[in-house]
């Protein structure tokens, strides 16, 4: 029987490569409906190709996906859109009892505890698609979370992972978006140069997994063939391995919690090159370490972090301010009190809303100087 994929964020390159695992098996996957932020060309172009609906956010809004969630009569949806703004989506496809293929962080960084009461309450699940969390959910699935110390998270270390601390200074941002691995779109791209990326994996992996954030470790791991390791109490290390194509975890989602063949190439250990790992430089990248800073002290730090990030990376892309002001921006923000707790998504909604504007602030004083 066909499994009803829903995929929301459908032009992004999450979107793009779900299409493409349904393209390529129709005996599998049948697309129920697509949403994109505001390309509308495209949308009609999909929405012929696999005879569904599809709704437009800045044409419809967000009452287009509520009712493109409720028509669509999906099986898992897919969530690709990138930034806060796809935390309302997520919360809509928990609340119809959907299961949810989640490849948005800021959901979990946000409102863990929102859609984890949704998922529990509506009988559905929240299966991520992150590459590394993705190999943490298969790993603790085979071994058990009881029998698990640490939880390893491989970072690539980006295209700046060699540079000095000067250099650091002199980048732009057409530097930042040369990953050197993954094919991905320009917010995450230079997240991943600046490890903030890194660190709201971390986040999301204290969350996702109930970890303590001192049991969750990063290392440098620039070929990306190992997705995460987990630590086992006798102090052995598994890891997930497979080719750097997000495929690989999106098809692991969308088929869980059975594992399928596939038509995506299977990794070849007897030809992969060299495997080379090392510690994160936190001095010279400082997100990593205020990450794990929010983690500890959760409530609404980690929405102040994720906030703060992502005015500051528009501010990188529109070349308002430097590379090293993205994390100076971040932590001046979170000097401010950020300990109320969010319970509900109204009160997350809020302490977003006021750390981008404390961020919009900092922001400002800095062009000023």
């Amino acid at each position: 029987m066909k499994k009803r994929v829903l995929v929301l964020g459908c032009t992004g390159s999450i979107g793009k490569q779900t299409l493409d695992i349904c393209r390529n098996m129709p005996e599998a996957f049948e697309v129920c409906g697509v949403a994109a932020g505001k390309n509308e060309e495209a949308v009609a172009e999909l929405c012929k190709e696999f005879n569904c609906e599809g709704t437009v956010f800045s044409r419809d809004g967000i009452k287009g996906i509520e009712d493109l969630i409720k028509k669509s009569k999906a099986d898992i949806a897919v969530n690709g859109i990138a930034g806060a703004s796809g935390l309302e989506p997520s919360v809509l496809v928990l609340k119809n009892g959907i299961d949810l293929a989640l490849a948005n962080k800021e959901t979990v960084v946000m409102a863990w505890h929102v859609v984890k009461d949704l998922a529990s309450k509506n009988k559905c699940h929240i299966v991520p698609v992150d590459s590394e969390h993705s190999a943490i959910f298969n790993l603790t699935q085979k071994i058990g979370t009881e029998n698990i110390s640490e939880i390893v998270i491989t970072a690539s270390g980006g295209p700046f992972r060699k540079l000095s601390d000067e250099e650091l200074k002199k980048v732009t941002v057409e530097d930042a978006l040369k990953h050197p691995t993954w094919n991905m779109g320009p917010k995450i791209t230079i997240d991943s140069a600046s490890l903030a990326n890194k660190g709201l994996e971390v986040i999301e992996a204290v969350r996702l997994f109930d970890f303590s954030p001192d049991k969750v470790k990063v290392v440098v791991h620039p070929q990306s063939l190992i997705h995460s390791l987990v630590r086992t109490k006798d102090g052995v290390l598994y890891a997930q391995i497979s080719n750097p194509d997000m495929r690989h975890p999106i098809y692991g989602a969308l088929v869980w919690p059975e594992y399928r063949e596939t038509y995506l190439e299977p990794f070849d250990l007897a030809t992969c090159g060299e495997m080379t790992f090392f510690p994160p430089r936190l001095d010279s990248f400082p997100l990593l370490s205020l990450a794990y800073e929010c983690a500890r002290k959760s409530n609404s730090y980690t929405i102040a972090f994720n906030a703060a990030n992502e005015i500051a990376v528009a501010a990188f892309i529109a070349k308002k301010c430097s590379f090293l002001q993205i994390a100076e921006i971040v932590s001046k923000t979170l000097e401010k009190d950020w300990s109320m707790i969010p319970d509900t998504l109204e009160k997350v909604y809020e302490s977003d809303r006021a750390a981008r504007k404390t961020a919009e602030e900092i922001l400002s004083s800095l062009i000023a100087l």
